[in-house]
């Protein structure tokens, strides 16, 4: 592997407006680098506008972010967890748990939503629809869009889906059970939903879009993707926030067979699974892609790679859609990536 000076430059290089890079190996964290601008933007009566230097948040090893799809890996724990305690089958049927899914659609398990091969629909605008509810029943009724196991196509509406039936299953919210099952147990005290209604994490958050067309100007301590945000913060694709030392805790839990720091939070059977992530990835993962390689990437400009040869945990946080979403992240993570 290369030298980690050369790793930290790459990020400090490429990582725009600001980054945090964490790198865990063998257990041990090698890298804690922090550079660039947390908040640098705000809205005015024109729109977006530069912030002054004297305003302008810089970026820290303790900043939090919204990890828009990371989401969709906590999701993946909470899913194989509730199977773990008998609440759900991976392999059931998820009209089971959900029957307001579309015809159709309920055939698809809850290992195929959490592998996107479960033929749901990728995306819906659920602005059109008045209440929470109604969104909810929107996104869950979509029409599928293959056979269930007949294809594969990133859904947000399949992680919305199996979000719902983790919650119904253990009858508790996304947010119960990360407490319950994953953030308690280990002590992880910046990981979670809804980090606004924490005053003191909530200054600490990485400012991300500017969205008038939400109505809130440049959004900071609140969910970024709108369908979450439409959802009340809280749903299975997207609404976690974290630091880069939590996430690199996600990523060592699974690498050690689901326990960290002497606690267990997962069966080995159910950690081997990699409930929810991608392999092989060189498209963010760069050279350091194999069969041995899990990730996932998050639409804000976040990234964790676990590198099972090294028992490496590579975690990349950035808040690239600060103030709008045109940079692009992949060719900044591949690099990271590759560059280790």
């Amino acid at each position: 592997m290369a030298p980690l000076p050369e790793v930290v430059a790459v990020a400090r290089r490429c990582a725009r407006p600001g980054f945090v890079l964490w790198v865990v190996r063998g257990g041990e964290t090698v890298v804690a680098e922090a550079g660039g601008t947390a908040v640098g933007w705000g809205a005015g009566p024109g729109g977006v506008v530069e912030l002054p230097q004297a305003r302008r948040v810089p970026m820290t090893v303790d900043t939090v972010f919204d990890l828009a799809s990371l989401t969709k890996l906590y999701t993946g724990l909470l899913v194989a967890r509730a199977a773990q305690e008998g609440l759900l089958e991976l392999d059931a049927p998820v009209e089971g748990y959900v029957p307001e899914v579309a015809p159709g659609a309920g055939r698809a398990t809850l290992r195929q939503l959490l592998a996107h091969t479960g033929g749901m629909a990728a995306d819906l605008d659920l602005a059109p629809y008045p209440t929470r509810a109604a969104r909810l029943a929107a996104a869950l009724g979509q029409p599928p869009q293959y056979p269930p196991g007949q294809g594969q196509r990133y859904s947000d509406l399949g992680l919305i889906t199996a979000g719902v039936a983790v919650e119904r299953a253990a009858g508790a919210g996304l947010d119960v059970l990360l407490e319950r099952w994953f953030t308690g147990p280990l002590g992880l005290v910046d990981t979670g939903y809804r980090p606004g209604r924490d005053p003191g994490r909530a200054a600490r958050c990485a400012a991300t879009e500017y969205q008038p067309w939400t109505g809130r100007g440049v959004v900071r301590g609140e969910v970024h993707d709108e369908k979450a945000f439409l959802l009340g913060g809280v749903a299975g694709h997207a609404g976690i926030f974290a630091t880069a030392r939590e996430v690199a805790v996600l990523g060592q839990v699974l690498l050690d067979g689901g326990r960290y720091g002497g606690v267990r939070v997962l069966a080995p059977e159910y950690a081997a699974l990699w409930p929810g992530w991608e392999r092989d990835r060189p498209a963010y993962m760069g050279t350091l892609a194999s069969p041995e390689t899990f990730g996932h990437c998050g639409f804000t400009g976040t990234s964790v790679v676990v590198d099972r040869r090294s028992g490496t945990v590579l975690v990349l946080l950035t808040n690239r859609v600060h103030p709008g979403r045109e940079r692009e992240a992949a060719g900044v993570r591949a690099a990271v990536a590759s560059a280790l």
